[in-house]
């Protein structure tokens, strides 16, 4: 059996939280196996994109030992050449509990170059005061929502073959969403919960093949940017290269921490607003 590329990480194993700076405990993993398994080429992808990530425990100290407190908002580019896994990611962040920064400022700076590092690419990094925080509120999804369609569900193992176009489909532009997504984590088998926004332009897209097949995902164990990563590819190839279409999942919070991987054959940044399980 392949080893996982996280098997050698911090997921799934009892670990001790340091809580002085320790960047080296960031675990980064090659997006480049995946995409290869997912037909992908590198260096000519059919989407833009960037993993978005959430975190709502990020604390430090001042120089006069008083504890400081933030929200973060992370941004990794789809350029970036690694991911880093979550655990790491959440002991990294753990380990500035009891780090001494001159300011917020140098916070910023800290990460940012850190995880840039980590991940061969521009990490952008974003630091919010409660009051910001609370002022962004909660959001709806946009467009339409697949959940209340009645359909006969018997398959939970990843199955592409599920998706369909409508009969007769003509071009349509449209956006659909479901809350219902679920996937488990590759190494630990933890569920990973979710809501998948597609929006498209081409011909139409069968909504209850489309619902059928994003719960065949139920058991399916990838990580969220491999999961996202897979929805495309299986939409793109359907519509055709001539389609317009985005794939946003907005997962539910784990550890302090949520990932929204987006992925669009649009370009522009993804719109990093919070759901109301995030």
């Amino acid at each position: 059996m392949n080893q996982h590329p996280a098997d050698d990480s911090p997921l799934g194993k009892s670990s001790a939280y340091v809580s002085v700076y320790t960047p080296s405990l960031l675990f980064p993993i090659s997006r480049l196996p995946k995409w290869r398994e997912l037909g992908l080429n590198p260096d000519d992808l059919p989407f833009s994109g960037a993993d978005v990530w959430n975190c709502y425990e990020l604390s430090w100290l001042t120089p006069s030992g008083k504890p400081e407190i933030a929200a973060a908002e992370f941004v990794f580019p789809i350029t970036a050449q690694r991911i880093v896994e979550s655990k790491s990611f959440k002991l990294y962040l753990n380990s500035f509990n009891q780090t001494v920064f001159r300011d917020r400022h140098e916070v910023l700076r800290t990460l940012e170059s850190d995880l840039s590092v980590a991940a061969q690419g521009p990490v952008m990094v974003k630091l919010l005061t409660m009051d910001q925080l609370y002022r962004k509120g909660m959001v709806e999804l946009p467009g339409e929502c697949l959940d209340d369609l009645q359909v006969d569900i018997d398959q939970y193992q990843y199955n592409p073959d599920l998706l369909l176009l409508a009969p007769a489909a003509r071009r349509i532009r449209e956006t659909l969403y479901t809350h219902l997504f679920k996937s488990n984590c590759p190494v630990t088998g933890q569920p990973d919960w979710g809501s998948v926004v597609i929006s498209y332009a081409g011909a139409t897209v069968d909504r209850k093949s489309l619902l059928r097949y994003l719960l065949s995902f139920r058991q399916q164990a990838d990580f969220h940017e491999q999961c996202v990563e897979r929805i495309f590819t299986d939409l793109y190839s359907l519509l055709g290269g001539r389609c317009e279409l985005t794939v946003y999942a907005r997962y539910v919070r784990r550890g302090g921490l949520d990932i929204n991987p987006y992925r669009s054959t649009e370009p522009g940044p993804a719109d990093n607003f919070r759901l109301a399980r995030q």
